[in-house]
């Protein structure tokens, strides 16, 4: 080596180490940063949306701000109910911004979009609004977990509790799209097991305005129930528009597969009254749930729904196995998410399966008519519990074929 060469050589060498420092001393400062992914402005804006994100703020907050001694920190965006819109954040986030981990994803095929990009990335993604039951069945990653519900739990105890009150044949009204595919899978399964019959099944896509085509064929069919494979406000739409055509009046029964509080609150109780839905929340199950909501609803100006009383639930969870395990390492954070049970306001004894299917008790419950209803809120009525190994599949039922960690 030349002397040049050497003089050029030697003051870098020496730099090294204080690069290094300097590295690590960054790593260190690092905020753990959570990205809440949610539709802020579409179907699911009021059942996520804005109540996703602040659900989450307040699971950092409860955790009191900090995790590994650094910063938490949280930044949102509206997805706009479109994968490649979804990808476009996820892919800025995980490259660019920082982020640790995806959460909330309010529709599966969002869902689906990011899981690909997760595992490229080697990301945690940390699902409480998409429905799927291929989410952690056949789709299933190891570096995400599915939180509030699926629509096997929704199908299989909606499905039997109507079957056991002699809904025998079925006509779907279904979302055209992912999630409306897997609620009709799902809840087909449940009726051809008990001896039903599919009579009929429309897809509408996301956002349709008119319901009345799809109502008059689903009347023609003569149905013991017309089963509505929809949610958010494509739900209310249908039915509210199956309420002016007198659809009930005519002895038709209307069931939905994925209802919720804010649901019923648009729609009303007259509209809505004796509804037979499954939940994995309820404001006013216990003094737990009712500290939390109230909490809540001055910070979102209505009741928690499952989907944003999950949101908190899953992020404070994650933040206990990110602090348990020192890391924001996806694959050990995920680890000890599995180790850990979920016991907050939202679960007790909650498990997280290898397949990421966190698995708990959901509640069926009847909506209550307006004399039923003693306050704005007072929506629900319970009818039974239904325990968290009768309302999820097992990890071998799932389908899922993911390696182990």
């Amino acid at each position: 080596m030349s002397n040049i060469t050497r003089r050029a050589f030697l003051p870098a060498a020496a730099m090294a180490p204080v690069l290094l420092r300097g590295r690590r001393a960054r790593a260190a400062d690092k905020a753990v940063k959570i990205g809440v992914l949610s539709d802020l402005s579409s179907s699911y804006a009021d059942v996520a949306g804005k109540g996703s994100v602040e659900a989450t703020r307040m699971a950092i907050e409860d955790f009191g701000g900090k995790a590994l001694g650094r910063p938490i920190e949280m930044v949102f965006a509206d997805g706009l109910n479109k994968p490649d819109v979804a990808l476009s954040i996820g892919r800025q986030w995980w490259d660019t911004d920082g982020v640790d981990a995806i959460a909330d994803v309010p529709t599966s095929n969002i869902a689906f979009a990011l899981m690909g990009l997760s595992a490229e990335k080697r990301k945690t993604l940390l699902i409480s609004s998409a429905a799927s039951s291929d989410i952690s069945g056949k789709a299933c990653s190891p570096f995400t977990t599915q939180w509030v519900y699926d629509s096997y739990a929704m199908a299989n105890s909606t499905g039997n509790a109507l079957f056991d009150q002699g809904a025998k044949t079925w006509y779907f009204i279904a979302a055209d799209n992912a999630f409306g595919e897997s609620l009709v899978a799902d809840a087909s399964a449940v009726v051809k097991a008990r001896g039903g019959k599919i009579v009929g099944l429309v897809r509408a896509a996301m956002g349709t305005p008119d319901y009345s085509t799809y109502l008059l064929e689903a009347q023609s069919a003569k149905a013991d129930v017309i089963c509505l494979a929809n949610g958010g406000l494509d739900m209310i739409a249908t039915m509210k528009q199956a309420a002016e055509f007198g659809v009930t009046r005519k002895g038709e029964r209307m069931a939905g597969l994925v209802i919720q509080e804010t649901d019923i609150r648009s729609l009303g109780l007259d509209a809505g009254q004796g509804l037979i839905l499954t939940t994995a929340f309820y404001w006013d199950r216990n003094d737990e749930t009712r500290a939390f909501s109230k909490r809540f609803l001055p910070r979102v100006g209505h009741m928690p729904t499952m989907l944003q009383a999950g949101a908190y639930s899953q992020a404070l969870h994650y933040l206990k196995a990110v602090e348990k395990s020192g890391t924001t390492d996806a694959v050990v954070v995920a680890r000890a998410m599995q180790a850990m049970p979920v016991d907050d306001m939202f679960a007790r004894g909650g498990k997280v399966l290898p397949n990421g299917r966190m698995v708990h008790d959901m509640y069926l419950m009847q909506v209550k008519s307006p004399a039923e209803s003693k306050s704005e809120w007072d929506i629900f009525k319970p009818l039974a519990t239904v325990p968290g190994e009768h309302a999820f599949r097992t990890v071998a039922e799932s389908g899922c074929r993911v390696a182990a960690l």
